[in-house]
C-alpha cells in the first residue's frame, strides 16, 4: 500500500498538472470504487467544479473544490494519470474525470480496493479520514505527547505506529526503517519506551519520510507517481525487504518476523528485544 511519501509524491505531481482545471464530466466504470454518495450523485456533485487544491491527509488524497471535497484513498494499487483523450488507457481504468483543459484525469486500480467519496460542505468526513491521528511532521507531536498517549500500553510499538489513529500516514516500510534507525525492536511494548527514546524515534520517522519524499517514494512493488515513474528510495532501504542480508550498521543478519500480522524486518543485534531479554534473565518487566 502506498504510504505517506508515495501519496505525497502523487499529490505534488497532480497539483502541478490539474490545480485550477475544471471537471466537466465523470465516468465511473466500477461502482464499488465510489463509497459516497451513489454513483450518479457522485458525478453530479463534481461536475463543473474547479479543482482549487490537491492536498494530502495521512494516506488520503484530498481534491479541494468550492463546496465539495473529493476524498480518494489509493489502497493497494490505485494510480492516477493525467492524459490526453487520444492516449491509450491503462488496464483497469475505473474512473475518468474529463477536464475543461481537454485532458483526462484517469484512475486505474488492478486490485479494485481504492475508494472515493464526494463530501459536500457540512457533511461528516468519511470513516477513516475523520479518525486520523496527527501528521508525523506536526510540530506539536513529540516524545512526551506520545509517552502520555501510550502510557501503560503493552501492545508492540510497531502495531501502534501502524495504527492511523495514533499517527497518520505510516505503513510497514517506513515504520521498519524508522525503528531500525532508532534502535528500537518492533515488539517492544509501547509503554516501556521513554520520552527521550520516543523523541529520537520521531526524529528518525521524519528523517526517513523526508528522504523518501525527496526520492519520489519507494517502488517496492508497483508504485508509480503521477507521471508514471517509479520511486527511487527503495535502493536506500536499510532493513525492509532485506531478509538474510547483512545489517548496514553491525554486519549481523537481518531477520523477518511477524508483528501484528505484518512481515517485519529487524536486526536482532542492533534492535534488542526487551521481551527476549526478560525471558533470558527471568526478570519481570
Amino acid at each position: 500500500m502506498p504510504e505517506l511519501p508515495e501519496v505525497e509524491t502523487v499529490r505534488r505531481h497532480l497539483a502541478e498538472r490539474i490545480e485550477g482545471d475544471v471537471i466537466r464530466g465523470v465516468e465511473v466504470r466500477l461502482s464499488r470504487i465510489v463509497r459516497h454518495p451513489a454513483v450518479d450523485a457522485f458525478a453530479d456533485r463534481l461536475r463543473e467544479r474547479a479543482i482549487r487544491r490537491v492536498e494530502r491527509r495521512g494516506k488520503y488524497l484530498l481534491f479541494q473544490m468550492d463546496g465539495v471535497l473529493l476524498v480518494s484513498h489509493l489502497r493497494m494499487e490505485g494510480r492516477y494519470a493525467v492524459a490526453d483523450p487520444s492516449e491509450p488507457e491503462a488496464p483497469h481504468t475505473h474512473v475518468i474525470f474529463r477536464l475543461g483543459s481537454g485532458r483526462e484525469l484517469r484512475y486505474a486500480d488492478v486490485r479494485q480496493f481504492g475508494t472515493m467519496d464526494a463530501v459536500l460542505e457540512g457533511e461528516p468526513l468519511p470513516r477513516g479520514l475523520a479518525e486520523l491521528g496527527p501528521e508525523p511532521f506536526d510540530p506539536s507531536l513529540n516524545g512526551a505527547a506520545l509517552g502520555r498517549l501510550w502510557r501503560g500500553r503493552r501492545a508492540p510499538i510497531k502495531s501502534l505506529l501502524l495504527d492511523q489513529r495514533q499517527i497518520a500516514g505510516l505503513g510497514n516500510i517506513y515504520v521498519d526503517e524508522a525503528l531500525f534507525a532508532a534502535g528500537i525492536h518492533p515488539l517492544t511494548p509501547a509503554g516501556l519506551v521513554g520520552a527521550e527514546a520516543l523523541d529520537e524515534l520521531l526524529r528518525e520517522i521524519r528523517d526517513v519520510l523526508s528522504r523518501a519524499i525527496r526520492e519520489g517514494g519507494s517502488s517496492v512493488r508497483s508504485f508509480r507517481d503521477g507521471y508514471g515513474r517509479h520511486g527511487g528510495f527503495q535502493i536506500q532501504l536499510a532493513v525492509y525487504g532485506r531478509t538474510g542480508e547483512p545489517c548496514p550498521r553491525c554486519g549481523g543478519t537481518i531477520q523477518k518476523i511477524k508483528v501484528a500480522g505484518r512481515g517485519t524486518h529487524v536486526c536482532p543485534a542492533c534492535q534488542r528485544n526487551p521481551i527476549a531479554r526478560t525471558a533470558e534473565t527471568g526478570v519481570n518487566a
